[in-house]
């Protein structure tokens, strides 16, 4: 799924990361792990065509991904990757439902399935009665679960349904940046089998960075930085 070959990021005071070899199975759940300012954030940008590395190679489904045209990396992000942000990045102007909306109807799904698919979601992380609200009037915790919403929503179908995503079997990517970071341990947990779920229904990979040594317990594998290396 991913081949990451030789990555350096240089920033202008200094080297984030350094030499960086690893290689990520189609449908693994990996973990990173690693003090503050070891690169862990860094190198997901990296996987998630947001940020090109200073050197290197990023191999995606056997495609180097910052060899693509910009717009080649937006199609591919918009289709295939599933981002959960530490800062939410949420649309302030657009309601918690219409923010996990979003990337169904990037996708051109039908109304009918969008409202099924983002209701069911919402009740999954306890935020149905939060739907017509926005972002600026939930906790933090609140904001972080429908920002793991909106991240997942392309890669799930609710109970009811057959799982219509069989075509992204082994193509999608979920990327997640302390995804429990900012609630409670029962809602971490429930996220964290969410995840967990979605990764076993799918097929989708999914490369998590965290502190929570709980969390990381989930993975199939932990890869942990220091210094901007692989160190084990």
């Amino acid at each position: 799924m991913i081949t990451l070959e030789n990555i350096s990021k240089d920033f202008p005071t200094t080297a984030c990361l350094r030499n960086v070899n690893l290689t990520v199975e189609d449908g693994e759940f990996l973990c990173i792990m690693g003090p503050s300012g070891s690169g862990k954030t860094t190198l997901l940008n990296i996987i998630g065509a947001l940020e090109p590395p200073t050197e290197g190679r990023c191999i995606i489904n056997g495609t180097d991904i910052y060899a693509m045209t910009d717009s080649a990396r937006t199609m591919y992000r918009r289709e295939h990757l599933g981002f959960i942000f530490q800062a939410f990045n949420l649309i302030d102007e657009m309601t918690v439902f219409e923010n996990v909306e979003l990337p169904l109807k990037l996708k051109g799904l039908p109304a009918n399935e969008r409202r099924s698919r983002v209701k069911d979601m919402l009740a999954r992380l306890g935020i149905s009665h939060r739907a017509k609200m926005y972002p600026n009037e939930l906790s933090g915790g609140q904001q972080q679960r429908v920002a793991i919403a909106r991240a997942v929503i392309s890669f799930y179908s609710p109970a009811s349904d057959s799982l219509t995503n069989r075509d992204t079997r082994g193509k999608s990517l979920i990327l997640a940046d302390e995804p429990t970071g900012n609630l409670d341990s029962k809602q971490g947990n429930e996220v964290m089998h969410l995840l967990t779920e979605l990764h076993r229904e799918t097929g989708a990979t999914i490369v998590m960075v965290t502190h929570n040594h709980r969390d990381a317990d989930y993975a199939d594998r932990i890869v942990e930085l220091f210094d901007g290396r692989v160190i084990k």
